[in-house]
């Protein structure tokens, strides 16, 4: 799968602005993708489903979310039909919304009870990319940085793979972070502290884990700069030449495990609740996608007190002076003490990318690369 594939099966020479048909069908697929796969999560929620997520679900709400997806990608995709010469955008998202109904659409019927603990997590996947996509998409389209860049930019498979791959697998994913910080509580664990801290009312706990976990990931980010064996992994990350919000899935899965492991280590010894967790992972999740946006607006004021996206943006930039900066996630008073704050009044970087070397096309070998290279490399 790559950007000249798709630009084969589904690109033409007519113009993509809005009312030419390209956007609705964008669209269709888009929506009617969503429709096939919460149908399919309906049908098999035993296998396809998170199972600590599945009593948390308005199903009454998830119906509605389904159905109107369905309608979206039919409608969408013959309006797209109808607009462009060559209609295979507009077809193709109206035809996942009839297999969609075909397979029985939002009223599929739901098991009695689904007993299954293991599940692929299809149902987070879906609405994860929703609630990203219809946030991130209209803000970078409305108010963008670089205005020629368009959503469907080089690379756009490459980075779209990353998001299917990292955030699909959710339980598998959690289960291996959550190992070290599991591991660990069995011998460092103190729980009067543990207790003291997670009796506190959530909006202390909260603003706490956002430090705590950042000087944890200042750490972290840091040695996976320094140490050659680490940066291997980390220069698939910032080989990303262009930012917006899906560059930001790059990252390969030994960066991904390591890094989440070992910010849960002191999360999981001060005894923080579940809830704390639960809103911080929701945070910096929002947070961190936010601050890789082809996003122009800044509030000035915030700057120097809160990582934004133009701060984020030196750390990718492909420019010497900005090379092992700003390594906070979320403030930047981490990077001041430790003197790698860098932040150019009023400028943005020109590119971004790796300074010194480069990491091979295509997310399967990028996999491999860092297994392979045995040589450290400038970083950037």
């Amino acid at each position: 799968m790559s950007d000249a594939f798709f630009k084969r099966v589904f690109g033409d020479s007519q113009p993509t602005h809005l009312g030419t048909g390209w956007v609705s069908g964008v669209a269709s697929v888009f929506f009617g993708m969503l429709g096939v796969g919460g149908v399919l999560v309906l049908l098999f929620p035993s296998v396809l489903t998170l199972p600590e997520a599945r009593a948390l679900y308005p199903v009454h709400i998830m119906r509605v979310i389904i159905q109107a997806a369905i309608a979206a990608a039919l409608v969408l995709g013959a309006i797209s039909a109808i607009l462009r010469q060559r209609r295979v955008l507009g077809l193709t998202g109206a035809g996942l919304g009839l297999i969609a109904v075909l397979l029985g659409g939002a009223s599929t019927p739901l098991p009695e009870e689904v007993g299954s603990k293991i599940g692929v997590g299809l149902d987070w996947f879906l609405l994860d990319l929703l609630v990203m996509t219809l946030v991130f998409v209209p803000v970078e389209r409305l108010w963008p940085l670089h205005p020629d860049q368009g959503t469907f930019r080089p690379e756009w498979t490459t980075d779209s793979f990353y998001f299917v791959s990292t955030h699909l697998p959710a339980q598998l994913i959690t289960f291996v972070m959550l190992l070290p910080a599991t591991y660990v509580s069995k011998w460092l664990a103190i729980p009067a502290l543990m207790e003291t801290v997670g009796s506190l009312p959530l909006w202390v706990q909260l603003p706490m884990a956002i430090v705590v976990a950042d000087l944890s990931q200042y750490a972290t980010h840091l040695a996976f700069h320094k140490v050659p064996f680490l940066w291997r992994f980390h220069s698939i990350h910032h080989s990303i030449k262009t930012m917006d919000w899906i560059a930001g899935s790059r990252s390969h899965f030994v960066d991904i495990l390591i890094t989440r492991g070992l910010i849960l280590i002191p999360m999981t010894l001060l005894g923080f609740s579940q809830s704390a967790m639960a809103g911080y992972l929701i945070f910096v999740s929002f947070h961190a996608t936010f601050c890789h946006t082809d996003f122009r607006p800044r509030a000035r004021w915030l700057e120097p007190y809160f990582v934004t996206g133009r701060y984020h943006h030196w750390h990718h930039a492909a420019h010497p002076e900005a090379v092992d900066v700003n390594f906070a996630i979320h403030l930047p008073f981490i990077d001041r003490l430790f003197g790698t704050y860098h932040l150019p009044k009023d400028a943005w970087p020109d590119q971004y990318g790796l300074v010194g070397h480069s990491v091979p096309a295509g997310f399967f070998a990028q996999f491999i690369a860092p297994f392979k290279r045995k040589k450290a490399a400038v970083t950037a």
